[in-house]
């Protein structure tokens, strides 16, 4: 099959790949006239989507090449007139050619393929009958098949397959062939490039990041998403699809146009070809990938994620505490919040930050060695836990004085989520400048969020986390996975991600470049 892409400008592939959108391929109308309908309905019920054995012994006997007289080669059939042909030998191809009938069905898929457009092609209309005479064959074999109960299994989980029984030859292969091939240490499945399709480098070290999340791989390669909106217009769908193309050990760059169009059409704000914000970016896709797997409308009813068990919130969401304690009667107000990722501010920003690291002593914090004078993301972490003075012109009513007091707040957290994003706020946008902050910030492979929960409050000390020397608590270990990057100005720059392969194999993502990467490289990135 030739190259849809053929052209290098990225907003031309974008172009041409469109004809796989709703709006199809042109050449399906001039099949569109008379009794089309049910013509085509007539093929699938008797040569693609056989339903009873009667229909399959048929299909058997009479679809074979009509020019060399075999049953297998991709064979397609003609939806002008009757001639079966082979796609491998191009005797499908021939025929097409010398009649002008430009659309053929392939017989085993149920994909319809123009020769016009040299390309299999989408139609709303042939997609539906396709559907709807896969579903009579489905239940037309639930009452003759030992693979009925297997069918209804597949109808429950997602996608629909067909099902597949094993041949007497396969089995003989399988028996002799015990060996199966499974993901080593050197594995490249799962490492795949992203096409940029202008200015898109934003959507795509977070695509990286996303596919590279272990539970969130474990949830989409088990075919576990059961779409409840309608068809071409659900994220997660895309998403369960781009998983697929990842881990099927193609090493070709995958072009995302489809991800990008769906992105366009559920969070609008990141319409077009201006560069975006990686960050904003996470959110929104987060936030329409969990509207989505309730479906739409149940998602924006059910706004607030910590109530709710999607595999988005399952993984990403954790709950923020925050605690407002009155300067008088010392009464405390407690809310808890859902969260998705933690912003931290930076040294440098006009936001007074907090010296953590009096004198500056170069040492190991939490995992972390660190230069002198330099910052580490403890360091953003204890800042953003530390008790702040909220001060007299933010007075807050007390429930225990009934009056107006200064107050002190205080941010912890109260649940962790199984995946934590930091994000650190380098982009500083306000009424006197746009800059973008550069403080390098130190990370580790391995840290402990203990100190920065609500059960460790009483534990600090002038601010200071003070941990027992017998407690040794996993529970709140993390482990550094991806790392996204940007370079550049605030008004010009590019994004790059760094993602984990295996424990220790880390690769940087370039857009469609993949190259390896040393564990060095990731931790002195500028994150």
């Amino acid at each position: 099959m030739p190259d849809p892409f053929p052209h290098p400008n990225p907003r031309n592939a974008l172009h041409v790949g469109s004809v796989m959108c709703p709006a199809g391929c042109s050449h399906v109308n001039g099949f569109k006239v008379d009794n089309w309908k049910q013509n085509l309905r007539v093929i699938y019920q008797c040569f693609v989507w056989s339903g009873t054995a009667e229909t399959r012994r048929r299909k058997a006997k009479s679809c074979i090449c009509h020019m060399c007289g075999a049953h297998l080669n991709r064979l397609h059939s003609c939806l002008y007139c009757v001639f079966f042909g082979c796609f491998s030998k191009k005797h499908i191809h021939e025929h097409a050619k010398n009649k002008r009938h430009n659309l053929a069905i392939d017989l085993l898929y149920g994909g319809i393929y123009c020769f016009a457009c040299q390309d299999y092609i989408y139609d709303k209309d042939m997609e539906q009958i396709a559907k709807e005479e896969q579903r009579k064959a489905w239940k037309l074999q639930g009452g003759c098949s030992v693979l009925a109960s297997l069918a209804v299994i597949l109808k429950c989980v997602g996608e629909k397959f067909s099902t597949w029984e094993p041949t007497k030859r396969e089995l003989e292969l399988l028996r002799h062939n015990p060996k199966r091939r499974k993901i080593t240490t050197n594995c490249t499945i799962g490492l795949r490039g992203l096409i940029n399709l202008g200015n898109t480098c934003f959507m795509n070290c977070i695509v990286q990041a996303l596919t590279h999340t272990p539970l969130l791989r474990d949830f989409f390669l088990s075919d576990r998403h059961k779409c409840e909106m309608q068809s071409n217009s659900c994220l997660v769908c895309e998403m369960s699809q781009l998983f697929q193309e990842f881990y099927s050990g193609h090493r070709s760059p995958h072009i995302p146009f489809r991800l990008l169009h769906l992105v366009w059409t559920h969070a609008r704000h990141l319409a077009g070809y201006e560069q975006q914000d990686a960050h904003e970016f996470l959110i929104a896709a987060l936030d329409v990938l969990h509207r989505h797997c309730k479906g739409d409308d149940n998602g924006k009813k059910a706004n607030n994620p910590n109530h709710c068990n999607c595999i988005i919130d399952q993984i990403f969401t954790g709950g923020l505490q925050s605690d407002v304690t009155c300067q008088v009667c010392h009464g405390v107000s407690t809310t808890i919040d859902p969260f998705w990722d933690i912003s931290l501010d930076l040294p440098g920003s006009s936001t007074p930050f907090w010296p953590l690291s009096p004198g500056g002593d170069s040492g190991v914090v939490n995992g972390e060695g660190h230069l002198t004078g330099s910052t580490t993301l403890t360091d953003c972490l204890r800042r953003f836990t530390r008790p702040e003075h909220l001060g007299s012109s933010a007075k807050i009513k007390c429930g225990g004085c009934h009056s107006y007091q200064e107050s002190t707040k205080q941010l912890t957290m109260k649940k962790l989520p199984i995946v934590a994003c930091f994000h650190l706020k380098r982009f500083e946008h306000s009424a006197k400048l746009r800059r973008k902050i550069t403080t390098y910030v130190s990370f580790p492979l391995e840290l402990d969020m203990t100190p920065f929960m609500a059960s460790s409050k009483e534990s600090r000390v002038n601010g200071q986390y003070q941990q027992s020397v017998d407690v040794l608590n996993n529970d709140n270990k993390y482990s550094l996975f991806a790392v996204v990057n940007h370079q550049g100005t605030l008004e010009s720059g590019h994004y790059t991600s760094f993602i984990r392969q295996h424990k220790d194999q880390w690769f940087k993502c370039d857009d469609a470049i993949i190259t390896k990467a040393s564990i060095k490289d990731v931790l002195d990135s500028e994150g």
